[in-house]
This record gives C-alpha cells, sequence and structure tokens, in this order.
C-alpha cells in the first residue's frame, strides 16, 4: 500500500488526530507518530523525512503538522499532492487551527480523509466534492421527509376519529337495548319482533332496514383541528417557508414521490421538436479545470452523433457531414461504418449497403474526444480577484470573456463560494441577476445569454468577512445549440435513389464540469 496514515500533530510531538488506511495495530501506529517529532531537522524546511521502513511527507500549519506516513516506495511527487490535498481539507473544517478546534471537528476531518484515500490510494477528489460528499445534504429529501412525516400524522388522526365513531356507535347501540351482533343480524331480530305483534304488518323486503340508523350527533361549534390526509400541514408550510428565507427555492409538491426526481423527470419530459423519420442527434459534454491565476489546466469535449430512424423506408441511407474543423479533434466511427467512406468522403454508411439502419432505435454513428491545455481554446474565462479589505472583510471583483465569436451560450450560471458566518454578499455592481443561498454559502450570477453582443460582463460584491482562498472553485454552467468541434450534417441521401431525405437535426453542448480552482 502507498499511503499508510494521515495524522494532524502539534509542534510538540502531541497526536491530536489520526486516520490509518492499512490494516495496523495501534501500538504501530503510535510507535510511528511518536519518532515523527525526533526526526525533524531543526532549523530546515524540509517536506519529508525517512526512515528504515517508512517515509514521513509533512507541511507546517501554523502550530500544528500535517504528516502523511507512507511506503518508501511511493511516489513523493504524488505524496506531495496528497499533501496539499489534505492541508487544504483541514482549514476547511477548523478556522482557529487550535487543539480544541480540532476535536470538535475531528468527525468530519476523519470523513473528509476517507474521501481522499481509499485503501492506500488516492481518490480522484478536488475540494469542493470532498465538502459535497462530507455534507450529504439533500434539499429534496429534506422536503419528502416533511411531507412523508406530516401524511403519517394525518393518517394516525384519522385512525383516531374513525375509532372515537366506532365507539359512539357501539355506545349508542348499548343505550337502545341492542346487545352484540352485526347491524344485519340486529335488523332480523327487530323485523322479527313486530312480525310477532301484529302479523298483519308485515313489511315489505325493499322496506327492511339492512342496518340500524346510526345516531345523530352535533358536530361541535369551534373550529376544527383535525388534519386532513393528503392536505398540507402547517408544519410543512412552516418548514418550506423557513428554506424560503434562508434563500432556498422550492417547488410546489403535489406527489411526494416524485419530489427526488423532479429536475430529471422535467428534462425527460420535454418534448422533441421538430422530429422527422431520421433524426439525428449531437451531443457533447465539456469538462475544463482552469487556475485561479490563469492558464487551463486540463480541458475535454466529449462528443456523441446518435442517429434514430422512426420509418422502414428510410433506413437505407447515407449522412453527409461537413467537417470544418481543424484542431485534430480524434473522431471514431461505429464499427459497422464504413470507415473508408467517412475518411476520403466524410459520408457515414454501413460497410454492407444492401443492409438498414435499425428502426426504433438510438445508434451512435460517430464519437470524438478532444483534450488540450491551450486556453486559448476555452470557450469562456473566468477572472476572480477576491482581495481582503482593511475593515476584515474581502472585495471580490469576478469578470467573465467570451472567446469563441460564433457560439451562443445559454442559461449561463456561475457559482462562487462565499465564507459562511460572513453575513451574506452585499452586490455593488452586477450584469445580469444573482441570487445569493444562504444556506449552501454561495452566490449565483445567472446570465441568459452570452454571446458576441456581450463577450464581456462584470460582477461586484464585498463580504464581511472570510479569506481570499475561501471564493474558490468557482463553477460554470451553461449550454449551447453549437458544438465545439465544427462538425455539421450537411445532408442525408438515399442510397437507392441518391436523392435527399427529410431529416432533422438536434444539437447540444453542455457542461459536465466547469471549475476556477
Amino acid at each position: 500500500m502507498v499511503l499508510i496514515a494521515a495524522a494532524i500533530c502539534t509542534k510538540g510531538g502531541k497526536t491530536l488526530l489520526s486516520r490509518q488506511f492499512v490494516e495496523m495495530t495501534k501500538s504501530r501506529i503510535e510507535g510511528l507518530l511518536a519518532a515523527f517529532p525526533k526526526l525533524i531537522p531543526s532549523g530546515k524546511q524540509h517536506t519529508f523525512v525517512e526512515t528504515d521502513s517508512v517515509r514521513y511527507v509533512y507541511q507546517p500549519l501554523e502550530k500544528l503538522y500535517m504528516v502523511l506516513i507512507t511506503t518508501k516506495a511511493s511516489n513523493i511527487l504524488e505524496d506531495l499532492e496528497t499533501l496539499r490535498l489534505f492541508a487544504k481539507v483541514v482549514p476547511e473544517y477548523c478556522k482557529s487551527m487550535e487543539e480544541g478546534d480540532i476535536a470538535d471537528n475531528s468527525f468530519n476531518l476523519i470523513f473528509a480523509f476517507d474521501e481522499i484515500v481509499a485503501l492506500g490510494y488516492r481518490e480522484s477528489v478536488n475540494l469542493a466534492q470532498i465538502r459535497t460528499f462530507v455534507e450529504m445534504d439533500s434539499h429534496e429529501e429534506k422536503v419528502y421527509q416533511a411531507v412523508r412525516k406530516s401524511q403519517e400524522r394525518d393518517a394516525l388522526q384519522k385512525m383516531r376519529e374513525k375509532a372515537k365513531e366506532l365507539q359512539r356507535q357501539k355506545l349508542e347501540l348499548s343505550k337502545r337495548g341492542i346487545k352484540g351482533g352485526t347491524g344485519s343480524s340486529s335488523s332480523y331480530s327487530m323485523s322479527s319482533s313486530s312480525y310477532n305483534n301484529n302479523p298483519s304488518a308485515i313489511p315489505e323486503a325493499s322496506s327492511v332496514p339492512l342496518e340500524p340508523s346510526r345516531p345523530s350527533y352535533s358536530k361541535p361549534s369551534g373550529p376544527s383541528k383535525a388534519l386532513k390526509l393528503g392536505g398540507k400541514s402547517r408544519d410543512v408550510e412552516s418548514f418550506v417557508d423557513q428554506l424560503k428565507s434562508e434563500g432556498e427555492r422550492v417547488a410546489p409538491v403535489n406527489e411526494p414521490s416524485n419530489n427526488v426526481n423532479n429536475k430529471f423527470s422535467s428534462m425527460s419530459s420535454q418534448p422533441q421538436a421538430n422530429t422527422e423519420s431520421v433524426h439525428i442527434k449531437i451531443e457533447e459534454g465539456i469538462t475544463v479545470t482552469a487556475g485561479r491565476d490563469g492558464g487551463l489546466q486540463n480541458m475535454e469535449v466529449h462528443g456523441t452523433t446518435i442517429l434514430r430512424i422512426q420509418d422502414e423506408a428510410a433506413t437505407q441511407i447515407r449522412i453527409l457531414f461537413e467537417n470544418e474543423d481543424a484542431r485534430g479533434i480524434q473522431l471514431q466511427t461505429h464499427p459497422n461504418v464504413d470507415k473508408d467512406l467517412f475518411r476520403n468522403k466524410h459520408q457515414i454508411g454501413l460497410k454492407n449497403p444492401q443492409k438498414p439502419f435499425p428502426v426504433n432505435t438510438d445508434v451512435p454513428i460517430l464519437k470524438w474526444r478532444y483534450q488540450t491545455t491551450d486556453e486559448t481554446q476555452i470557450p469562456l474565462t473566468i477572472n476572480c480577484w477576491p482581495s481582503e479589505n482593511g475593515s476584515g472583510g474581502c472585495d471580490v471583483n469576478i469578470e467573465y470573456e467570451l472567446l469563441i465569436d460564433d457560439v451562443e451560450l445559454q442559461d449561463v450560471v456561475i457559482t462562487i463560494p462565499v465564507p459562511g458566518g460572513s453575513g451574506g454578499p452585499v452586490v455593488g455592481e452586477c450584469e445580469g441577476d444573482y441570487i445569493y443561498e444562504a444556506r449552501k454559502h454561495c452566490l449565483l450570477w445567472q446570465l441568459p445569454v452570452i454571446d458576441s453582443s456581450n463577450k464581456t460582463g462584470a460582477m461586484e460584491f464585498t463580504v464581511a468577512g472570510g479569506t481570499a482562498s475561501q471564493f474558490f472553485p468557482v463553477q460554470v454552467s451553461f449550454h449551447a445549440t453549437q458544438p465545439f468541434a465544427r462538425l455539421s450534417v450537411a445532408d442525408v441521401v438515399s442510397i437507392d435513389s441518391g436523392s435527399s431525405v427529410k431529416h432533422s437535426v438536434e444539437t447540444l453542448l453542455s457542461t459536465k464540469t466547469y471549475e476556477i480552482v
């Protein structure tokens, strides 16, 4: 195993927290941590020290040390990168870096450590993902649980009312001298007694009551405190009002069982417009990780072309593409597609021309991948400048710039983290709209469209507390109807006649992960 344990120690050698990732006895871990302070050279700033069996990789955190114990065969560069992530996690939950603060937040720190390392190996996560995993907070789940409890209370109250009603019926029957038996047997005994007293007064079958009349009782004149099953209770309304006051957007709840997935159901229920018998869908997902001081760390674009045919008469076709891309995007066709035909003429057709495409099936016919670190290829750049002012707060200036002129980005949302406990940001200047979500401690900068007419924009706000590093990572989401790859459908033709076939094309570019870290 590469990583044995992670620990937080004082500079005097006292261990405050330790999390081991491999099976090892407690005495062994305590012995390794006890030997660590004696191995640190005095007056020198080193990042690691080795013994005969293990390697200590450490970083000072004010009065503390963040220590990783690894094997000597581990990669020191990867260990240092992992150590930096550990060092970012500790201030996320401990603001003062004191012994008491570490003890109070020990469970959150252990949970965060487990998200970074699993079975001795580093997981591919960043600080924002760790924060989300540890928090495990779901607004939809809270609303669903609140509504479910309300329904349980309503059902219990209705059950009690029904029990009281049955008890009143039983008492009324006992007062009238009718003991035991069901309603049908009671009515039979009543009709029999009347027949014995007066045989000529035999009632008709339709006039014989099947059950005794229920006693009438007056309803209390005061307001009823009973709850209706399925109705909104006052507890749920107050709970939702509290969420709204904290900046959370709450959709109206009709069916609690569907609330958890309401985001996805609304997306899937949208009908496709102008869908012909031959429909081609081009989907792209973009992943960007950029640095806060400039520079592009990584950018990946994954694209897929999906064909769906709904008419058997249009199954023997060829799809003509126009490829105007000169950036070296790697294109790959389906194994059943004629690769030479696409390589030479940019046409999609099956290897066997007589074989038709399947009907009513989504067939991925073409996919591509593009990866680069050239920052001129990024569609949208974000520049965030937080600076600490003299009053203990931070002034934040953030701006965007569109680098690709022929792309129109829609529904752009730029999410900026805001330090908790600062009372919320005070926005001085903003192009577009903004929403502050107090529960999630983030400011949402919303822009309906970014295109060549508004290539740049800025926003300024002030926060009463926090440090400059707490405003990262900045996350961006958007979608567009123009693909990143310069690839478009020119025409769809029939193999038999060579004439054009009526078709429709749908294009969607969306963000998977777009962060400035």
